[in-house]
């Protein structure tokens, strides 16, 4: 395992540190379906040799007044962190019915604070292999990071490049040179002067302003003056708190922290991008209308009719170059984007969600977004809290869809068949979407809080018919000739 000092946590990542609450926890959980069955000693052995190549997975989190920092794990133990269990299977429930619950029960239950924040859980004998639930915090690394991690503790996946690392000075943003240096190039240059300052503010000064936008029935004085003085991250939060509240659905509501986790069947991606070619819509359109469409009949089944409502979806953005993964931490931007759900015609909506995702590409909201990420991790957690909290009023969902690798995997000489995990929802948020595309297939996930989906299945079994309703209609188009 490499041996780094210890270094300050960016404020980024302190702020997802932080986001922890009663009923979401900031985790990444994952699933992983492998035949033949591996054994436990094979996991181990791969989890030492090649995750613990990343230096980050060795430290733990020490926390202080002013944030954390990642400090080597002296007393690590790989037995903590990668266990064997066997599930619990109750009457009449399958074996992947009991996995699903299992998960959901993981993505509810705490890592150890004073350990690394991470865990795998192996079911030796599932479904005529193995499979593996992984735990990681999302201070860890984002989405993107952590599908570069696991496609590197594959068989014959590339370990990160060997570097020097770097040694951080407690400044006052507690971050260091290389958090510095890409907020420069990314994220500050593109924006204006006055922008700058607000991504470097700290104090009671932007304490306060938060504080205010966080009550939107008491904006006005400096909160206004500052917005109206092209401070442009401030403003854009401005803008979000006096955003009318999303529509009132059965999928939105207070979330009690019982979590329910399901996932679909792959469909064949060429099969999407043949839709795609018919209606002239990327893949992201296709899908995130596809799954629009099944909230929508999923509401509409439970008596809660959603005609001319829209739901909002908290969509990540990446905002680094991909070849640099590696270096695990976050940096995402966050873009609302509104999910047509009261639009029940499969065509209109495809077109409705093409739309808002032009909308959102000629965007500054997830670079904004980011700023906001890391000025919350300057203030104290109430109020770090409370500005965070505005997402959740403003969204039902958190989504995201990353593409994974297009041939199959081997982990442990095993073929990895099929690949599963839900992002984390803050606040009280109580939905959580993932669209991932692996293998030559697409599979879309839920997580959900049992208070306000019980049973995600429900919605996961209306995705493929509402696919096939698109398919349909393009196979019924002339040769040649879209939308």
């Amino acid at each position: 395992m490499p041996i780094v000092a210890a270094e300050r946590m960016s404020r980024v990542d302190t702020a997802w540190l932080r986001m922890d609450n009663d009923v979401n926890l900031m985790m990444i959980v994952g699933v992983w379906l492998l035949e033949p069955a591996i054994t436990l000693a094979a996991l181990r052995e791969r989890i030492r040799t090649r995750l613990l190549a990343f230096p980050r997975f060795g430290q733990k989190v020490v926390r202080d007044i002013t944030g954390a920092s990642w400090v080597n794990d002296e007393k690590f133990d790989i037995t903590r962190h990668v266990v064997v269990e066997k599930l619990a299977r109750k009457r009449g429930q399958s074996e992947r019915e009991a996995l699903q619950a299992r998960a959901g029960e993981l993505a509810t239950t705490p890592l150890d604070p004073k350990r690394p924040l991470w865990q795998f859980h192996l079911i030796e004998r599932h479904e005529g292999g193995s499979a593996v639930i992984a735990r990681i915090h999302h201070c860890i690394g984002d989405g993107i990071a952590l599908i570069s991690v696991m496609m590197a503790i594959t068989d014959g996946g590339e370990l990160p490049p060997l570097r020097e690392h770097a040694h951080h000075d407690d400044v006052a943003g507690g971050t260091g040179a290389v958090e510095h240096d890409w907020l420069a190039d990314a994220v500050i240059k593109p924006l204006t002067d006055a922008t700058v300052q607000a991504l470097g503010m700290y104090g009671d000064g932007v304490a306060r302003a938060m504080d205010a936008l966080a009550q939107p029935g008491q904006l006005g004085g400096a909160s206004l003056d500052l917005a109206r003085h092209g401070v442009q991250v401030v403003r854009d939060v401005a803008a979000l708190a006096l955003l009318a509240d999303d529509s009132p659905t059965l999928l939105k509501g207070k979330p009690v922290g019982r979590k329910r986790v399901s996932w679909s069947e792959p469909l064949p991606l060429a099969d999407v991008k043949a839709v795609c070619k018919a209606f002239g819509c990327s893949v992201n359109d296709v899908l995130l209308s596809c799954a629009a469409g099944a909230f929508g009949a999923y509401l509409r089944a439970a008596g809660d009719d959603p005609q001319g409502k829209e739901i909002r979806a908290m969509v990540p953005v990446n905002l680094r170059p991909l070849d640099e993964a590696w270096k695990l931490g976050n940096r995402f931007g966050l873009a609302p984007l509104v999910l047509p759900i009261g639009i029940a015609h499969p065509v209109e909506r495809l077109y409705a969600v093409r739309a808002r995702m032009n909308d959102m590409k000629h965007s500054y909201q997830p670079l904004l977004a980011f700023g906001v990420l890391a000025v919350a991790g300057l203030l104290a957690k109430p109020v770090q809290d409370a500005l965070l909290g505005l997402f959740a009023k403003k969204a039902t969902a958190v989504m995201t869809n990353v593409p994974g690798p297009a041939e199959a995997l081997k982990f442990c000489g095993a073929t990895l068949r099929q690949s599963m995990f839900w992002v984390p929802s803050s606040g009280d948020i109580g939905i959580g979407v993932s669209i991932l595309s692996y293998a030559g297939g697409v599979q879309f996930g839920l997580i959900t809080d049992e208070a306000l989906c019980p049973e995600p299945q429900a919605i996961i079994a209306r995705f493929a018919p509402e696919f096939e309703q698109l398919l349909l209609v393009a196979l019924m188009l002339p040769w040649g000739e879209g939308g």
